[in-house]
């Protein structure tokens, strides 16, 4: 199972806004009509529940969105980027680095936004003004977001069967359901999470088969950490342990371990809902079983059922069977996450919870560095992305982006540290003259 992948994502640049005029025979002074560009794509991951793993990002980690379309004349519009949609499967857990925001995808449908397309920048139609009537820029389009972003998957599963290497988790898993994992007579023959889903008459449960943990494990001893993941989600702990061990041990000690590392890795699973299956039963005699089940009921107390069992004559199966299903109360729907803002996305039974509204991000503050008497360097990721949307060859762009600059604060800020009009700013790399009236 592959369970974890770093993967790069580039949402779509926004379409360049055109620079265009009316030419008609017969309508003069036709005035300017150039569209706007399209919004880039954006990177979308979406939880589809025919998926099991992580195993379609192995191999390609880059990932980017389709662009969007340019302005053209005639106030035609460029059309929006394709949006990337990345199917997961449930459980995943992404973490977009690019702000810290974080998901949890958990039931079919559910979508988190991790890149936003950039927006399409304006045609010259969008700046014509009572004093301004030709105007002959128009904006490039923004830069869409580019992040690494984290994916974990962690199981998802009612019921998680627990214990140490050999206990037989595999073997009651198969006789319970019809999954087929993997059985053999030496430890470790589990190497990742298997599934399989017991069936009553109006109901379902998933059980996992978690590999056998051994000690250390809490500590990220063999593959611990990552076997120790997929238990978080369960609602249920089946402590799988062997009655009489073939390798002499004492199953105190090794009830003792499991338990240890369960609470070292998150102290919720020492207090989580358990069921303690004494497994391999043919292996002793009936006396033995019982004497061995009255104790360890003694010792756990009433909220932690004892049963004896065994994959091979089928002992006890039945009534494990009814105690998990019994255990495990049905759950409503589950919740979307939320999303980068924080909103509830909640979606009505059946739609999908659409990660679609695109609300501005604060950008953060800018700082302004003196580098000699007439050279400034302005740094912050807004400023820059107003510099990189005009062309400032063009004396009309560069005038407008000087007034946008003083609407935001810039200019004001420049002229408190020193700042004469002509004096050479440098934002992004880019360094040009500013000659506002202060």
């Amino acid at each position: 199972m592959f369970d974890r992948a770093r993967i790069f994502v580039s949402a779509g640049r926004g379409g360049d806004g055109a620079v265009s005029f009316r030419r008609e025979a017969h309508v003069p002074r036709g005035g300017p009509d150039g569209g706007d560009g399209g919004r880039g794509g954006d990177v979308v991951l979406v939880c589809d529940d025919s998926l099991r793993d992580l195993e379609r990002f192995r191999r390609r980690t880059h990932f980017k969105a389709g662009r969007g379309g340019h302005g053209e004349g005639a106030l035609r519009h460029g059309a929006d980027g394709e949006a990337l949609m990345l199917a997961v499967p449930p459980g995943t857990q992404a973490l977009v680095e690019r702000d810290g925001t974080r998901y949890d995808l958990v039931a079919a449908g559910q979508r988190a936004l991790v890149a936003r397309g950039g927006a399409g920048g304006s045609g010259n139609k969008r700046f014509a003004t009572p004093t301004r009537q030709t105007p002959r820029f128009a904006e490039r389009g923004a830069a869409g977001e580019e992040t690494w972003a984290t994916l974990k998957l962690k199981v998802l599963a009612d019921v998680g069967l627990v214990g140490l290497p050999n206990a037989g988790k595999s073997s009651l898993l198969r006789r319970m359901t019809r999954a087929h994992p993997k059985v053999a007579d030496y430890p470790f023959t589990t190497l990742e999470p298997a599934l399989g889903t017991l069936d009553a008459d109006d109901r379902q449960l998933v059980i996992a088969d978690i590999p056998g943990l051994i000690e250390g494990a809490s500590a990220g001893a063999g593959l611990g950490h990552e076997f120790l993941a997929h238990v978080e989600r369960t609602r249920l702990l089946v402590h799988v342990l062997e009655l009489a061990p073939l390798d002499g041990s004492d199953p105190a000690a090794n009830y003792a371990t499991v338990e240890r590392e369960l609470e070292l890795h998150d102290p919720r699973l020492a207090a989580a809902p358990r069921v303690l299956a004494l497994s391999k039963a043919d292996l002793v005699d009936a006396r033995t079983t019982a004497a061995a089940r009255a104790r360890w009921s003694r010792r756990l107390g009433p909220e932690v059922p004892v049963i004896a069992t065994s994959a091979v004559t089928g002992e006890g199966l039945s009534e494990l069977s009814s105690e998990l299903l019994g255990r495990v109360p049905q759950l409503p729907r589950a919740p979307q996450p939320l999303g980068a803002d924080g909103a509830d996305r909640r979606a009505p039974a059946g739609e999908l919870a659409e990660h679609r509204t695109y609300r501005p991000r604060p950008r953060g503050a800018y700082s302004i560095e003196r580098l000699d008497e007439h050279s400034w360097r302005v740094s912050g990721e807004g400023v820059a992305g107003l510099v990189a949307r005009y062309d400032l060859d063009n004396d009309e762009a560069l005038a407008h982006l000087e007034r946008r600059l003083e609407r935001i604060g810039v200019i004001r800020a420049l002229g408190e540290k020193g700042f004469r009009s002509g004096d050479e700013v440098e934002i992004a790399g880019v360094a040009f003259e500013l000659r506002p009236e202060l």
